[in-house]
């Protein structure tokens, strides 16, 4: 089969996969590391969809020697970056209990694969997807060892059982942020420090939401933090994975 055929995209390291969720099919990208193996680390999307940035993470982290698979949480939907009303539209129409079960089942598909190595993923995710980093960690326990929320996080009512985080936490933040406002996020560091949890939550200064994303959909990338959180998530991943 050649690549047209299976749907793989010559210029990238991954493909697209389809993997059992709940009695359905749900959808990802692939990527994994030259040398054939590696700890899994499941990549949650921003509120665009799974857009190519997303899957460049994705070759980013086989690059560095992990199997990397992100869901298609919106089930072939997605927003570019001047449909922002779509984005949120999106964002706020995703059913909770499917995105759970679909995270779950990546994680399932992850755990199996025969190039992953080890009994517990990393979750890395960016804005929406580190909202849902959080709460996957939470729902999963031990099958999460670590967790690299960026610039996103479960606050208010939105908020899962903490009693299931054990993961170490080591999130990314951004010191201007009206979606996820660093304040709230400090504070629930503060809470989940009080709860037991092994939780740091970095806020860069004079930063934007969403300042790790390359493509700078708003106007906010910041090279230097995103590097440093970048390497920051490999040393946790390193350590703990």
């Amino acid at each position: 089969m050649n690549d047209a055929q299976s749907g793989r995209d010559p210029e990238r390291a991954g493909e697209p996969v389809e993997f059992a969720a709940n009695g359905s099919t749900a959808r990802g990208y692939l990527a994994v590391p030259e040398s054939g193996s590696g700890p899994g680390v499941l990549v949650l999307q921003e509120w665009w969809g799974l857009v190519p940035q997303i899957m460049g993470v994705c070759d980013r982290l086989a690059g560095e020697g992990y199997v990397a698979l992100a869901p298609d949480l919106y089930h072939g939907e997605m927003a570019t970056h001047t449909e922002m009303d779509k984005a949120g539209e999106l964002m706020s129409s995703l059913p909770p209990d499917r995105a759970a079960r679909d995270m779950s089942a990546a994680i399932d598909y992850l755990l199996a694969h025969d190039s992953t190595v080890g009994n517990a993923v990393g979750v890395v995710g960016f804005c929406m997807g580190g909202m849902l980093t959080l709460m996957i960690a939470a729902i999963e326990g031990d099958r999460v060892a670590a967790a690299a929320p960026f610039y996103g996080a479960p606050l208010g009512d939105g908020a899962p059982e903490w009693s299931g985080l054990t993961a170490v936490v080591e999130g990314h933040m951004a010191s201007d942020d009206d979606f996820f406002p660093a304040e709230a996020v400090t504070a629930l560091g503060d809470d989940l420090r009080g709860m037991g949890k092994d939780v740091t939550f970095h806020v860069y200064p004079d930063t934007g939401h969403p300042f790790a994303n390359e493509e700078d959909p708003f106007g906010t990338y910041d090279e230097v933090a995103a590097a440093t959180a970048w390497s920051r998530t490999l040393t946790l991943f390193g350590a703990h994975l």
